[in-house]
């Protein structure tokens, strides 16, 4: 194991270690263009003067009624909770919590999944395996677009487990298929000159996937070809509905209605809601999307909204629009309006026909996670993943029923259909004087404040909606929701990505994965909640949140990067005692009430990896490291239970000097084996985890 030593990492100087590759397919290469929020909401620091700080809320306790990488949590309690605790007022650490007394992994550069000491490990399923009865099995070299509609798809992302009622250890896998990656996916790929069959295959390899897996005799899980295994690809018929439904933003020649729309592209994390179904973030779909050089530009009004996505009208890298006119811009361009929302899969039903929620705003989605309040009003959280860019929460109108009778599920289903959009709104106490973008702790000893969720749409049944926004229809508030939100005055965010809340406290966490950014001449400047210009490792953001009301109150849980470094912090915990994590992506929690955190682009130089971290007590911010994934590879959509482990591994070996013609990596395979992003279970054999 190639370890990495602390004194090699305390300059801090070191970016994000994703590849220009992974930028380019992933986000369009969203890192090296400016940040398309131009707006000029007010400065944080001129709020933060006029702003006394309030107390903290009260929540109520939880209970987990479902399992998966998304917590579906309902109140049950009003029991009051302990004061944040600051590092001035930290007591002495106990031993590890239950849940986290495993020895941490060291940083390293493997080519391989590293686990603590006394666990097992194996690969679940990978891309290209056979999900559907008639597919083939994987070969590399002749893959087609026939066979990868019935084979797992490529660099999943999310995964959610669900118990299958009446079959013990046997579950459905839901996972999502964020973006090919075509120099890793075809030998002696010509990205100048791209075949027909590769795009076959490409748009076969995004979506969506639900695979049965039961519990192997040696512990780790494998699939089995069931009958609820499903694939959802770039093309399968989807229902828009909201307010954005029907509109002439959606309307194309092909759905002249606007209420079909074909595929789901660029799905990161997403979320297990309480009634069973499956929700997906649609993130940076603008990518799919160009036109030919020379296009006619399109009038001011489109152009700035165009802008505002990160859509440009020129070739795209994958060059879809050449051999599918609806991802053409000049041919049509509303087909780019139809991306962008959290989609809402039953995978309990192989025939039906998952949703869009336009309600719930169109944006840049990380994914979505629901919290239900104690009278069963439903809270779903979303991040808008982008430099900054906001937190969303979708407050319901409708109450969950529980039970899955048709008259409860035709209720559910339409849950996020009818209610409230807000965007979140920051401030704090703390004088300006004190956040000076170094990271540097506050007089008071953390970074904390409170805020304000702001309303932009009401909606109500069959699209009947209100703009809580002035001078913006209720329509563009649903389709452009970016511009609602610049105008409502939000607050810009290090890249909010996953939104998850704590089945013990109720408390909200968000992981802002990083922004090289803040700070820049012409760009918003540090602030409390994102208090480092240049921010290469971002930081955790714990709220304590009135779920169904408008106020809440925040307190950063984690200042991520170097222990050694100053400009960290670890909740108060001693920072000589924690794993270092760099660029949090997505979280989940254990039946403890531990923080599970996954990274992308670990700027430390050791391989990305999954994190337990304690949040109560003496032991808050102790961060320990549970996995590291293979060179090249992004940690995703972790899943924690208290006897396996499941985590994504995505894009392994994706890195600018090599392709599948001259790997860097050939994990999971090893030999003269392809790299292929895969889904791994980690357990204890005769024992739980970090118990």
């Amino acid at each position: 194991m190639a370890l990495v030593p602390l004194n090699l990492l305390v300059s801090h100087d070191g970016k994000s270690k994703r590849q220009h590759v992974t930028c380019v397919h992933k986000c369009g290469n969203a890192c090296s263009k400016p940040a398309p929020n131009k707006s000029d909401n007010e400065y944080f620091g001129d709020i933060a003067k006029a702003v006394s700080r309030r107390s903290i809320l009260q929540a109520g306790g939880v209970a987990v009624l479902a399992v998966g990488a998304g917590s579906a949590l309902a109140a049950c309690s009003n029991n009051s909770q302990p004061a944040p605790t600051t590092a001035s007022s930290s007591p002495a650490a106990a031993e590890p919590p239950p849940g986290m007394k495993f020895a941490s992994v060291a940083p390293n550069s493997e080519d391989a999944v590293v686990v603590a000491d006394g666990y097992e490990q194996g690969v679940v399923i990978s891309w290209g395996d056979p999900v559907l009865p008639d597919a083939p099995k994987f070969d590399v070299t002749k893959q087609t677009g026939a066979s990868q509609r019935g084979q797992f798809g490529f660099n999943n992302d999310f995964a959610g487990l669900l118990p299958i009622e009446g079959q013990d250890g046997r579950f459905l896998l839901v996972t999502n298929f964020e973006y090919a990656t075509p120099q890793f996916m075809f030998p002696g790929y010509n990205a100048d000159a791209p075949t027909r069959d590769q795009f076959d295959v490409e748009i076969a390899a995004m979506g969506m996937g639900v695979v049965e897996v039961e519990r192997a005799p040696e512990g780790g899980l494998r699939p089995v070809m069931g009958r609820y295994n499903r694939r959802i690809t770039g093309d399968t018929p989807f229902t828009l509905t909201g307010p954005a439904a029907g509109t002439d933003f959606v309307k194309t020649a092909a759905d002249p209605t606007g209420r079909t729309v074909l595929g789901t592209i660029a799905n990161c994390a997403g979320g297990v809601t309480p009634w069973g179904t499956v929700l997906s973030g649609e993130e940076n779909f603008h990518s799919y999307f160009g036109a030919p050089e020379g296009s006619p530009p399109p009038g001011p009004v489109d152009a700035d909204r165009q802008d505002r996505y990160g859509v440009a009208l020129e070739p795209s890298e994958l060059k879809w629009e050449t051999f599918d006119p609806r991802f053409d811009l000049a041919q049509t361009p509303n087909e780019v309006n139809r991306f962008g929302y959290v989609v809402e899969l039953n995978p309990w039903d192989p025939n039906s026909t998952p949703v869009k929620h336009s309600a719930m705003g169109r944006l840049k989605h990380e994914g979505a996670n629901i919290y239900i309040t104690d009278d069963g009003t439903v809270v779903a959280y979303t991040g808008d993943d982008e430099r900054f860019d906001y937190m969303y929460k979708f407050v319901s109108t409708r109450k969950m029923q529980p039970g899955n009778d048709p008259a409860a599920m035709a209720n559910n289903l339409a849950i996020l259909d009818e209610g409230t959009l807000y965007v979140a709104k920051l401030s704090s106490d703390i004088p300006a004087g004190e956040i000076d973008g170094s990271g540097k702790l506050p007089a008071q000893g953390s970074f904390a404040g409170s805020g304000t969720w702001l309303p932009l749409l009401k909606s109500g049944p069959n699209g009947q909606a209100e703009s809580l926004v002035d001078g913006i229809t209720a329509q563009e508030v649903a389709v452009f929701t970016r511009m609602a939100a610049d105008k409502a005055g939000a607050t810009k965010m290090d890249r909010p990505e996953d939104f998850e809340a704590n089945p013990k406290t109720g408390k909200v966490y968000v992981a802002l994965t990083n922004n090289d950014e803040r700070g820049a001449a012409g760009e918003a400047p540090a602030d409390a909640p994102n208090p480092r210009n240049d921010n290469k490792s971002g930081q955790i953001l714990e709220i304590t949140d009135n779920h169904a009301g408008t106020d809440f109150t925040w307190e950063l849980l984690l200042v991520c990067g170097d222990p050694a470094a100053a400009d960290t912090y670890y909740g108060g915990f001693d920072k000589t005692k924690v794993s270092p994590i760099s660029c949090p992506d997505n979280l989940a929690f254990d039946s403890h009430g531990n923080l599970w955190i996954s990274t992308d682009g670990n700027a430390l130089d050791s391989n990305d990896g999954l994190f337990a971290v304690a949040l109560e007590g003496p032991n808050r911010g102790e961060t320990k490291q549970f996995l590291t994934v293979p060179l090249g590879a992004e940690t995703c959509g972790p899943v924690v239970t208290d006897d396996i482990v499941t985590v994504s591994v995505q894009h392994p070996g994706e890195n600018d000097e090599n392709s599948i013609d001259d790997p860097q990596s050939r994990w999971p395979e090893g030999g003269n084996g392809t790299a292929r992003p895969s889904v791994v279970a980690v357990w204890k054999s005769g024992g739980q985890i970090g118990v």
